[in-house]
Parts: structure tokens; sequence; C-alpha cells
């Protein structure tokens, strides 16, 4: 499991979350518009990736899988804190390996929500009882509901160099049906390899066009191109300075307009964390309500910086 000390390259650094290692007061950034709410469905995967940030695989249940019934507590406590929220989304682990996804999506669309699913559209979603729950929601919400397939290059080698040989074509056979089903899809991509933007999109639009997929690879919203997470990196600490020197508002950044519920395992009751990226990070879990997680989050770890402040990145369509 990760731990919570710095890499040799930040030594020093996000040791204190009100001040940086030079003394500056550090950033923060308050809930000013909530707009999505993230699930994690549990972290148990089908696959296990080489690079995984959340370290899904087949046998790590650290975080267990969520229940309808918790899901809807929490939007009983969105319309109870007035939280202006668009969107629920679900990441995993793979959410299909957790019986109840059908549930918990139809739970949210009930309420009106747009819902975003992050799958690899691998065996856990083409099992019969999933793609049957899909087609109902499909017919009933399907202009609401979005499935966001993880593909981590166009290039079907450097595909299952991440992912396992012959991943790549398992997913396309997923997503396959779920263009013949009339779903709406998005995709996520990585930056690993060292593409420039604009290739990596000039490639998955040429992936796109061959199999018919109506996706836009020049969107960020529908592909989206994910920087690496490496904590080996140095990466400047962000203070309150910073927001005039980057000329970047507080309001642009992640946990301004999200958080994220999850289950640890052996624990009472979900958790709400202030940022879909740091599930094993103690300082980031708020409490278990939405009441408890309308307190400011203090920028003290080194995806902060390199993937949010200075890479812009956003989990959210």
């Amino acid at each position: 499991m990760k731990d919570n000390a710095p890499s040799s390259a930040n030594i020093g650094k996000f040791q204190d979350k009100l001040v940086t290692a030079d003394g500056q007061t550090r950033a923060t950034v308050a809930l000013k518009n909530p707009e999505t709410l993230w699930f994690n469905t549990g972290t148990l995967c089908n696959i296990e990736c080489q690079n995984c940030y959340i370290l899904s695989s087949p046998t790590n249940d650290a975080l267990v899988y969520i229940t309808a019934d918790e899901v809807r507590d929490y939007l009983d406590q969105i319309e109870q804190r007035n939280w202006p929220i668009r969107e629920i989304g679900f990441t995993g682990g793979e959410p299909f390996m957790n019986p109840e996804m059908i549930d918990m999506t139809r739970a949210a669309l009930e309420r009106g929500y747009e819902v975003l699913i992050l799958t690899n559209a691998m065996v856990p979603m083409m099992r019969r009882k999933m793609r049957d729950g899909l087609l109902a929601l499909q017919q009933d919400y399907g202009d609401k509901l979005t499935l966001r397939i993880s593909v981590d290059h166009y290039n079907p080698a450097l595909h299952d160099e991440e992912r396992g040989k012959g991943s790549f074509a398992k997913t396309v056979t997923g997503m396959e049906w779920l263009r013949d089903n009339g779903f709406q899809m998005a995709v996520a991509g990585r930056t690993v390899w060292g593409d420039s933007d604009a290739d990596s999109r000039t490639g998955y639009a040429s992936f796109f066009q061959q199999h018919g997929f109506d996706i836009d690879a020049q969107n960020p919203a529908q592909t989206v191109l994910f920087p690496e997470m490496d904590e080996t990196i140095e990466v400047p600490e962000i203070t309150t300075a910073c927001w005039g020197i980057l000329d970047k508002s507080p309001e642009a950044v992640m946990c301004s307009n999200a958080r994220m519920v999850v289950k640890r395992k052996g624990a009472e009751k979900p958790a709400v964390l202030a940022c879909t990226l740091l599930a094993y990070e103690p300082e980031f879990e708020m409490g278990s309500t939405l009441a408890e997680a309308e307190a400011d989050v203090h920028l003290n770890h080194p995806h902060c910086a390199k993937f949010c402040v200075l890479g812009g990145a956003s989990c959210s369509g």
C-alpha cells in the first residue's frame, strides 16, 4: 500500500499542511461549486495495470464494494446540503466488478443527475447481468449516461504493455457493443509514452474513425489525456502567492468542485475524500458526511502541484 512519506526528490516538502518547506503559507482550495460527487466502487479489478494510481488489482480490496443504499444516503445528503451537483461519477477498481453497479447508477439517474462511469469495458461489463442492466438504463436515461473507457494508447501494443496481453482487443469488443447499442462514450488515455498532445489526438482520431466510435478526439472532455503521476519527480509546493504568479484561480482546481466517497476495508461507514487521486492519504480524508467535506483543502501533496495546479487535470467531463 502507498505511504505518506515524500520521495527523495521532495524531501523536506509537503510536511506541514499549513506551511511550505521554506516557511510560506501553503495554498488552500475552498469548495466553491460542488459539481461532481465521485463514488469509488471498490479497488478490485479484473486486471492489474503497470501504473495504476490506486493500485487496483484482482486481489486489492483495500477499498471495498460500496452499496446502493450507501450511495442513496449521499444522494440524500446532496439535497440536504443543497450542493449544486451536476454529475455523479463512478470509478474503481473496475466499477462493473461491484454487483450493485446497475442499482447505484439507476439511483443517481433517477434523481436527474448525469452519470459518468469509468470502465475498461472488458469482461466485467460484458457479463449478461451488466449488459442487460445497462440496456435498461440506456432505454430510460440514455442522454444522461456516459461511459468513459480506459484506452491507454491507440496503439494496441502500447496499451497491452500497460494492461496485459490481449487487453486492447477485449476493450474494443466492449466499445463496439456500446457503440452498437447507442451508448454515449468517452475515452481516457495516458501520456506515459511521451507523445505530444497533437500526435496523441491524431492517433485517437484515427482509432475512433476505424471503429466508427462517435468520440471527438479533439475535445478534452471526450478524449481525456492524463499526465503520469510520478512521485519521484521534484515538484514545487504551491503557496498562496502562486495563484497570482501562475495567473490561476483556486476555482480551477478539481477539489474546488468535487469530492469522492470511498469505503475502506473494515470501516463501519464510508468516508469522503478531498481528491479522487489520493485515496490512501489520511490527511485528505474529511469525515463521513458531506457537511464535513465542505472544509478547505490544503494542497499538501506532490499531486496537488504537478497534476492539478500545474497540469490542469480534471477527472470530470
